[in-house]
């Protein structure tokens, strides 16, 4: 008696624990829904990421839900017929494989779209950083090649000598900055370079002042930035593809064979049933 018992409270918790958690998924698939913008890329990557993340959750349910139906048929005693809710669940599972296939070659092609578009973006950005730069460069340039430009240059390459030739004449400044961890890694570089060799001074800041090579600096960090947004735009994309893609395709192989191995199951059941009814 109290093996029966027992068999029943499991087989009661099991199918109600299932239909939770099938019900539930539905009730985020609504959810995810909303707002409704199907012509949206984004939306629909989103939702299609967000499904699948769920996708295991009526899964499990389903399994719990048979093996509840399992326990009673194997208990025994004679009790009520309950509502059978395994059909249904069979046909949940079928539409739930097809719309997992489904998703498997969408995602993939809409990530595929959504990187060249961001990568088109990322160029036309740096495409528009770099035009920027160079009418800049220009107009500085123009500035410079008047006399009062080339005067306030002078100027200021004199000030820069001044100031770093009073800093290598001066010991306990020069070891203060080589020493001290916030100070710029150029700077201490440039002081060591011309403490070696006082020509390096000039040379680093006739570089420094030198619009071309300014203008060839920030070219550079420009390609360089351009560069790591495009290889992360890719990797992102591979990776939402790969881990979505499988994961949807592995979810779909399940939910098709339970659904459609449970149909046939029932139908050859009902083909059985007939037969003996007719002999």
């Amino acid at each position: 008696m109290t093996n029966r018992v027992a068999s029943v409270n499991s087989a009661l918790t099991l199918k109600v624990v299932g239909i939770i958690l099938i019900l539930s998924f539905f009730l985020d698939f609504l959810i995810l829904l909303l707002p409704f913008q199907p012509t949206d890329r984004g939306w629909q990557i989103n939702l299609a990421t967000a499904l699948v993340d769920r996708g295991i959750v009526p899964l499990v349910g389903l399994g719990m839900l048979f093996v509840g139906y399992w326990i009673d048929e194997a208990s025994d005693g004679d009790r009520p017929p309950t509502v059978d809710l395994r059909f249904p669940a069979l046909i949940i599972a079928s539409i739930l494989g097809l719309l997992f296939l489904l998703i498997f070659p969408l995602h993939l092609n809409n990530v595929n779209q959504a990187k060249g578009q961001l990568i088109n973006q990322i160029n036309q950005r740096a495409d528009a950083q770099e035009n920027q730069l160079k009418a800049q460069a220009s107009q500085l340039q123009a500035q410079l090649n008047t006399d009062q430009g080339k005067a306030q240059l002078e100027q200021l390459r004199n000030q820069r000598k001044t100031l770093l030739t009073g800093i290598l004449q001066d010991e306990q400044r020069y070891k203060q900055i080589i020493d001290n961890p916030q100070a710029p890694a150029e700077l201490k570089d440039l002081l060591k370079k011309a403490k070696a060799n006082p020509q390096e001074l000039d040379k680093a800041i006739a570089k420094q002042f030198d619009i071309q090579s300014l203008q060839n600096q920030q070219l550079s960090l420009i390609r360089s930035q351009k560069e790591q947004d495009e290889k992360q735009a890719k990797d992102n994309a591979w990776k939402s593809g790969l881990r979505i893609g499988i994961s949807s395709l592995l979810l779909s192989i399940g939910y098709i064979i339970i659904g459609w191995t449970g149909l046939r199951s029932i139908n050859a059941l009902k083909g059985s049933g007939r037969k003996a009814a007719a002999r």
